[in-house]
């Protein structure tokens, strides 16, 4: 069965506008010289869980990255000194991230420029209402759990 062309339109307009608002916030990050958007969002997720940390595999989940993606980053905030790695008390072999002053100041850091990017390209674009019409449209796409289809 074909799609029709409002279908296609609208999966075209969707991935689209996304990566392209994705690719103006991670531009205006670069130009203020600060690390990429993924950056912001590893830190932020892991913030988020509080002192309990949070295990790579539910940061994989959180940021929709492959897994090797999802290493690769931990890889590199660990070395920019981050975030820490730490021996999980529930199982020897597994790792709970957690969020370190300077992890902490750099999520605080970019936020500024994350929100204006945010406030630009979609707050000045767009009224409220028709914001919050977007999020309800959106949700009505979420598939959920793919791995069930």
């Amino acid at each position: 069965m074909a799609i029709d062309r409002t279908t296609e339109a609208a999966w075209t307009t969707l991935v689209t506008t996304g990566r392209r608002l994705h690719d103006a916030v991670g531009a205006r990050l670069k130009a203020a010289g600060l690390p990429p958007l993924d950056w912001y969002d590893a830190l932020w997720e892991i913030e988020k869980a509080g002192e309990g940390g949070l295990r790579p595999l539910e940061l994989e989940s959180r940021l929709l990255l492959p897994q090797y993606g999802v290493s690769r980053l931990v890889d590199r905030l660990a070395k920019a000194g981050l975030v820490e790695r730490r021996a999980c008390p529930d199982d020897r072999r597994g790792q709970v991230l957690h969020l370190t002053a300077e992890g902490r100041e750099m999520r605080a850091t970019i936020w500024p420029v994350y929100e204006a990017a945010l406030t630009d390209h979609i707050a000045a674009r767009m009224p409220r209402q028709d914001r919050l019409r977007l999020v309800r449209l959106l949700q009505t796409l979420d598939p959920g759990d793919l791995s069930q289809t």
